[in-house]
């Protein structure tokens, strides 16, 4: 008999073979927790009855359940609200000179962090006051900062031999002013089923001066932080601390955003804080936070709807535990995550203190 109230999952479950190539999503290179959100992903595009997408390989088109079709591509289908998928093909097209985009996976991969980032901060785009109630939820001694810029795939310069000589960029940049004047900015990466493993790009000798000058690391030397998982964090630290020195704002910080139970993720952040010296004034900060955090700002900040409906789609894994019961039941169809049986849809709600809708 399943309990009145489900306890927060403490991992993602191993999902059986059979399960995933009913779903379309049977992809053998996955880890544990991709191939969950995989799921979950796929389950979302079924509720929403949007058409399944495809890929090739070994010459031959293969269904993915993960993707959705070309029509439902450009509709707007990955994105959570018009609003969002308007906002997207303005950013594309007034993207940054040599921003690397891919929009093929931005529009049909559901998936991608690339999107993600666009459901979750697009909204703090289009309303700059929104925007500053989530910066004051997300950090408390930024209670009354006023953002002024919400900018996604941001580069202070690609290959600039000034910063990092490199095209590092970060997902979303929030820029903000302090009530007493203070300019600064809050420099983000966005991961949802990424596992810090990707590939290395050249880490050029730039970087080795930069990191001895940052003042940021215990061993700047250390050939750990120019591999995986902690090279990607360490090139974005370093970039968003050459915009420091060099006068960009006065103060800033980096922050990774990802799923609570992508352990990786999880891992890399925690393993790259032991890296770092504590950051004084005139440095860069460095943070993880959870993206139930993130949405549970968005709530609290006044979207409360819009928050339920991003936890339910990226971060409610019961709804993934609901379809592996149905599937070892062997008494419901593939699918039917939406029977409120198998669905919490209170649980970004739970996030909430107080107990506050």
């Amino acid at each position: 008999m399943a309990p009145d109230v489900l306890e927060p999952l403490p991992f993602v479950p191993l999902l059986p073979e059979e399960l995933l190539r009913k779903h379309h999503i049977f992809e053998p290179q996955d880890h544990r927790f991709r191939s969950a959100a995989r799921l979950m992903q796929s389950m979302w595009r079924q509720d929403r009855e949007l058409p399944i997408g495809s890929y090739m390989v070994d010459g031959k088109r293969k269904k993915l359940g993960s993707r959705i079709s070309p029509a439902a591509a450009k509709s707007g289908g990955n994105f959570m609200a018009p609003a969002i998928a308007a906002l997207v093909r303005r950013e594309l097209a007034y993207r940054e000179p040599a921003a690397m985009i891919d929009e093929g996976r931005l529009y049909a991969n559901l998936l991608s962090s690339m999107p993600l980032a666009f459901n979750v901060f697009g909204l703090l785009k289009l309303d700059l006051a929104f925007a500053s109630r989530v910066l004051g939820e997300l950090f408390q001694d930024l209670a009354g900062a006023q953002v002024r810029a919400v900018l996604f795939e941001h580069s202070p310069g690609r290959g600039n031999p000034v910063l990092t000589g490199d095209h590092s960029a970060f997902d979303v940049l929030l820029r903000y002013e302090t009530p007493t004047g203070r300019r600064g900015f809050v420099a983000i990466e966005v991961k949802y089923s990424e596992s810090c493993q990707e590939p290395v790009p050249v880490i050029r000798p730039r970087y080795d001066d930069l990191a001895e000058v940052s003042g940021l690391f215990v061993e700047p030397r250390k050939q750990a932080l120019r591999t995986n998982p902690y090279q990607q964090l360490f090139r974005e630290h370093l970039l968003a601390q050459t915009m420091l020195m060099r006068g960009d704002a006065d103060e800033a910080r980096f922050v990774v955003i990802s799923p609570q139970l992508n352990t990786l993720v999880a891992a890399a952040i925690a393993g790259y804080q032991a890296e770092l010296k504590p950051a004084g004034e005139d440095q860069v900060g460095f943070a993880g936070i959870t993206l139930e955090d993130t949405i549970v700002a968005l709530a609290m900040a006044g979207e409360e709807q819009y928050a339920a409906r991003l936890y339910r789609r990226y971060c409610d894994f019961q709804l993934v535990d609901g379809e592996l019961n149905l599937f070892w039941a062997g008494d419901g169809p593939i699918g039917t995550a939406s029977d409120p049986a198998a669905v919490t849809a209170a649980g970004p709600l739970k996030l909430l203190p107080g107990g506050r809708a």
